[in-house]
């Protein structure tokens, strides 16, 4: 047979044969450039997947009942009243305009109450009102007593200045006790568009006493600047470990940590990514209220497993009206109270 009669095989099996058209030359070359531009592609995300940093994550599922760690069965055991259920929230721009909309605070107010702590971002009000009204609206709602943990406003660099917000915890006292909380300083090198607030808290166990101490790092990064100020949050575990020997730590927030902003393999390269690093919510999670995208943007990252107590149980609450709450759903996980 005439080669020009001749398809194209590889491995004796046939990708374009002969009777194709009058177009069949063109047609087979196109396909032929195609294949030989993606098989290096190809070949170089092998490579990179293979580079890529060790990093550890957990999900909620629980797709196995053969564990031997106890894990499974916890999850599966322990009630909501056994756990401290902590939750991030970037509630968007929150301020005077939000706080006025009676209906929408309602509902924050309601989302509040499903969690022992929720740590919220994005709080935009220059007299600092807002979040007391919040805590008194918080408060009258409900049977539980509601106490706040306020940051000053973040943004203290010059070049900071027009994107200040500031960061609260709200968190109910009959499970968690207050300790310091200051924002981490970074005056010397900006590393951060608002400074990430650290607090310390004692979580009670189910007899009103304290069982345990962490501490909890929040920040609300810059999107252009995501990867940047991700990888930023491991010199600032660095810092407090510096002075301190409390080695239960929980960053949490808005990391902007996906989509546009930061691939995996931007992520994988980051020192937050080494196997000290226990990365609750995974790359394939969705914490944003849109139907048009799939990011996970809030994040949770612990200095290991806090003593046993967290064991693997985690969620995105999707029980939100619509946009005009959040463009964040609220993101949270727990913690085994029980001794």
């Amino acid at each position: 047979m005439d080669s020009a009669e001749e398809g194209l095989y590889i491995d004796n099996v046939e990708l374009f044969p002969v009777n194709m058209g009058r177009f069949d030359g063109a047609l087979q070359g196109v396909m032929l450039v195609t294949l030989l531009l993606l098989f290096p592609i190809t070949i170089q995300l092998l490579v990179q997947q293979d580079e890529s940093p060790l990093w550890r994550t957990v999900i909620v599922e629980i797709e196995s009942e053969q564990e031997d760690n106890g894990t499974d069965a916890r999850a599966e055991s322990l009630s909501r009243e056994d756990v401290a259920r902590i939750a991030t929230f970037n509630i968007k721009v929150f301020g005077e305009t939000k706080m006025g909309k009676a209906e929408v605070v309602a509902e924050l107010v309601e989302i509040v109450h499903r969690f022992d702590m929720v740590v919220v971002q994005e709080i935009k009000d220059i007299d600092s009102t807002v979040p007391y009204d919040f805590l008194d609206a918080i408060n009258q709602y409900g049977n539980e007593t509601y106490a706040m943990v306020l940051s000053e406003r973040s943004g203290l660099q010059e070049d900071d200045s027009g994107s200040q917000e500031q960061y609260a915890f709200y968190y109910r006292e009959s499970v968690f006790v207050p300790n310091e909380s200051w924002l981490h300083n970074d005056s010397a090198d900006d590393s951060f568009q608002r400074e990430p607030f650290i607090a310390n808290f004692g979580m009670m166990n189910l007899n009103n006493s304290i069982t345990e101490n962490m501490t909890f790092i929040t920040v609300h990064t810059k999107p252009t600047e995501a990867v940047n100020e991700t990888s930023a949050l491991h010199d600032v575990v660095e810092t407090y470990l510096e002075n301190r020997t409390q080695e239960h730590i929980i960053l949490l927030g808005d990391f902007n940590a996906d989509c546009s902003y930061a691939s995996t393999y931007e992520l994988n390269q980051l020192s937050l990514r080494q196997p000290q690093y226990l990365w609750v919510v995974p790359d394939s999670a969705d914490t944003a209220y849109s139907s048009s995208s799939h990011c996970a943007y809030d994040r949770v990252v612990m200095t290991g497993d806090i003593d046993g107590r967290f064991f693997g149980r985690w969620g995105v609450d999707r029980d939100m009206s619509g946009s005009n709450v959040s463009d964040h759903y609220p993101v949270w996980f727990d913690l085994d109270r029980i001794d």
